[in-house]
């Protein structure tokens, strides 16, 4: 049951698309510009890098704040499962983000959310994190790239760090509910850009640079 309370505690902070109401704040509907998508890239190309900058950090904080809550909460009651619940909620967020009911379950890709999933959740992802994203990004330009590059990483040093015993006194099958957990958000996010991955492969992904606003259609 705590597991439930978890992913919706993550799932109401989901909920709250940046990318959407920033854009009703400048008069637009984000979903009828660029990519249409609800996310941190396409309102940094149809807004600006401003825009992009508010929104990644917002939807980051949201994940954050989620995390931190239930970390004071039933971490606290449940230290030996703490990083479990904790994971519980960062899917919550993620879900909620990426299937918002009151935009027809059409929201953002949730790499700015599982962003604020590898800060809050444990400092050794951080590095990791920002030099596959960024390392990435400045090489090629292509978000999503980086994007999914970054979940792969996560998937691959999340059962590293359990099996080392990062995250404490954690049972085995505590552990592989973690690693089952990561996968899940792992091909969510392969499958929410499954057409970046086609552009990608046929070499036609369109670039996003941070200096100035391109007229793209692919989005985060």
């Amino acid at each position: 049951m705590v597991r439930i309370f978890c992913l919706l505690i993550g799932w109401v902070f989901g909920l709250f698309q940046t990318a959407y109401f920033y854009g009703k704040s400048k008069g637009i509907d984000i979903r009828q510009h660029g990519s249409g998508n609800s996310g941190t890239t396409n309102a940094l190309r149809v807004l600006g890098t401003k825009a992009g900058l508010i929104v990644f950090a917002g939807d980051c904080l949201k994940c954050i704040i989620a995390v931190m809550i239930v970390r004071f909460t039933f971490g606290r009651s449940n230290p030996d499962i703490k990083y479990l619940l904790c994971l519980y909620a960062a899917t919550g967020v993620i879900l909620g983000h990426n299937f918002p009911p009151y935009m027809n379950f059409k929201g953002g890709k949730g790499i700015a959310a599982t962003a604020g999933l590898i800060t809050a959740l444990h400092p050794i992802f951080w590095i990791p994190g920002l030099l596959l994203f960024f390392g990435t990004f400045a090489i090629t330009h292509y978000v999503s790239l980086g994007s999914l590059l970054v979940y792969a990483g996560l998937m691959i040093q999340m059962v590293i760090c359990g099996q080392l015993g990062v995250f404490g006194e954690m049972s085995q099958a505590h552990l592989n509910e973690m690693y089952i957990l990561t996968a899940f958000l792992t091909i969510m996010a392969y499958w929410k850009h499954r057409e970046n991955i086609k552009r990608l492969i046929g070499g036609v992904e369109r670039k996003t640079y941070l200096i100035k606003k391109e007229d793209n259609k692919t989005d985060k």
